[in-house]
């Protein structure tokens, strides 16, 4: 039986997987979540036990199949959440993270359908990432960090990997969201900044940030 704190975990545990593509660390999924390791690693007991999750030989946490249909299902109604708030509620991107980690408990099946179809079962949350469940296929192979990119490449933003508000306040602030368009016009060396260029404005920005950037190049 699924709760709002298991909800929690298994959605933190699908969306590290999904940005990392590997099993994940009792460490980095406590922090993720704001705990400690010995209560991360006390709860993981007690998911392995209902059969949401399983460890491998190093002791890094995977989803079951059970565990993962149930993640699918939180971070879809997360994701429409998020549009929804931005598309007909108009809250701006920065705002929409924490407001949907509380209605994603509340969504009901039948309004998870409504919302989808009001919506126009959109593809992507307004961060870009994939809405589970949705129609079409999104393109995930292909995409990179911005960071990776050589001057004199074209390319168009993707989604964009930090949900942090005061990240994403910046980063709107350069028009830098998915689906803009963007050049590559410099890349300075030993880790300096990149210059890149959006509707004819130059912005130069850390190659932190810009690793934060998943981009389809052009």
């Amino acid at each position: 039986m699924s709760s709002p704190r298991i909800e929690e975990y298994l959605e933190a545990i699908f969306k590290i997987e999904e940005k990392t593509g590997h099993p994940v660390n009792i460490s980095r999924l406590a922090e993720s979540l704001g705990l400690s390791v010995p209560s991360a690693s006390e709860m993981m007991k007690k998911l392995e036990q209902i059969g949401v999750i399983s460890y491998n030989e190093h002791r890094e946490v995977s989803l079951t199949e059970i565990g993962s249909d149930q993640a699918l299902r939180v971070v879809r109604r997360h994701r429409l959440a998020e549009r929804f708030l931005t598309d007909t509620l108009g809250l701006s991107w920065d705002q929409v993270h924490e407001e949907a980690c509380l209605l994603e408990h509340a969504i009901s099946p039948l309004v998870e359908e409504r919302l989808a179809k009001h919506l126009g079962d959109p593809q992507t949350c307004p961060h870009g990432h994939p809405i589970p469940g949705g129609p079409g296929k999104i393109s995930a192979e292909r995409w990179v960090p911005l960071s990776e990119l050589q001057a004199g490449a074209k390319a168009r933003v993707a989604l964009i990997r930090d949900e942090e508000p005061d990240v994403l306040i910046y980063l709107a602030g350069l028009e830098l969201r998915p689906d803009t368009d963007l050049i590559v016009k410099d890349v300075a060396p030993f880790g300096g900044p990149i210059t890149i260029e959006i509707g004819g404005i130059r912005h130069a920005i850390g190659p932190d940030l810009a690793a934060r950037v998943m981009v389809e190049k052009k």
